[in-house]
């Protein structure tokens, strides 16, 4: 783990304490009982195509219109303390989830709840109050960061925003901040490009933190970072996450890397979620060929260690034009006539363990059967 200590410990207690609700507004835990931290229930998110660019994507540069589903009926729960991690290639709506979850985006259907309150029904205002509770970190911190702003000012201004703390108090809560995140009070007169990738993303996590939120999306925060400091920040976050309680929605590609910190897997394909699982479970006994063929895609440092080839092939198919059926049958080496005309609905083969297959759990046929 990096930067764990008593120092770390005695901040995270500092900043928890310094955000917290006032009294009568808190939700506590023992209040909710088995209702998630946070519900998201039919989630919808559709983007109309018409002329000019966005509709120039036929063969041919000719114009099309249509409706993209980028989100087709999205479940899940996240509870305190949670790390839930959703996974899939590039197109599959990870990063339109968790901008829908927050309402930086505007769902098109479905229910969103948070702490049981339904966050699509919030005026702005109303909206704007709640945002110190959930927070986003971006996957790039030289878009999320502002160039002329100093670290210090960058992680002084959430607190000015929501009134978590007077002028004269702010220095020695941004220093906090910093040593919580593993970065040494020394940072805070200087500006981004002064620091490194690995840096600049501890300083993005240290400001999603400022407001003493209650969840944390994380959206792809290593990707953009060197392969030697990728384990360094996503153990930094799973530090935190695990010291504040907080609940940790991950979204990552990298599998390898999600096998680490997450409690539950959430696998998505065409903006739907086609299986979720304990982690431990999923890895180990995925039900859908989908989530077979990225786990059989993870390179794996032991040349004795033989993974299975030709699991899938292809590219995802269009969202403007998704195969009827099963989405993924286009490129899945189980699929059967059925697949082609039916969705198949996501059903427990497990308890906890769900999947959106007709014939989950059955490994592909060998080349030429």
């Amino acid at each position: 783990m990096i930067g764990s200590g008593t120092s770390a410990l005695g901040a995270a207690a500092g900043i928890a304490a310094a955000a917290a609700e006032p009294a009568g507004t808190a939700v506590e835990p023992a209040a909710l009982g088995a209702v998630p931290l946070l519900e998201a229930r039919g989630l919808v998110k559709r983007y109309r195509l018409g002329g000019g660019l966005l509709g120039a994507l036929g063969r041919g540069g000719g114009r099309r219109s249509g409706t993209v589903r980028a989100l087709d009926g999205v479940d899940l729960d996240l509870d305190r303390g949670e790390c839930l991690a959703v996974v899939g290639e590039s197109g599959s709506g990870k990063t339109t989830l968790g901008r829908c979850l927050l309402r930086l985006i505007e769902p098109s259907a479905g229910r969103v709840r948070f702490a049981g309150e339904d966050l699509l029904a919030l005026p702005a205002r109303e909206l704007r109050q709640r945002r110190r509770r959930f927070q986003m970190v971006f996957q790039d911190p030289d878009g999320s960061l502002d160039p002329r702003f100093t670290v210090g000012r960058a992680l002084a201004e959430p607190l000015a925003v929501h009134g978590l703390a007077a002028r004269a108090a702010r220095p020695a809560r941004v220093e906090e901040l910093l040593r919580l995140v593993g970065l040494p009070p020394s940072a805070a007169p200087r500006y981004p490009h002064e620091l490194s990738g690995g840096q600049r993303q501890r300083v993005a996590i240290a400001r999603a933190l400022a407001t003493g939120p209650d969840l944390l999306i994380a959206d792809e925060p290593v990707s953009a970072l060197d392969v030697s400091v990728r384990g360094q920040v996503l153990n930094l976050l799973a530090r935190l996450q695990d010291e504040l309680r907080l609940a940790l929605l991950l979204i990552a590609h990298d599998l390898a890397l999600v096998e680490q910190v997450a409690h539950r897997v959430m696998v998505m394909y065409l903006g739907r979620v086609v299986e979720s699982a304990p982690a431990a479970e999923l890895f180990g006994r995925p039900q859908h060929p989908y989530t077979a063929m990225l786990l059989a895609s993870v390179p794996v440092p032991d040349p004795a260690v033989r993974r299975p080839r030709g699991a899938a092939a292809g590219e995802p198919a269009s969202a403007l034009e998704p195969p009827p059926g099963c989405p993924f049958h286009p490129r899945c080496p189980i699929a059967r006539p059925r697949c082609s005309r039916e969705t198949p609905p996501p059903a427990e083969v497990r308890p906890g363990h769900r999947a959106a297959c007709f014939y989950p759990g059955q490994a592909p046929r060998a080349h030429g059967e």
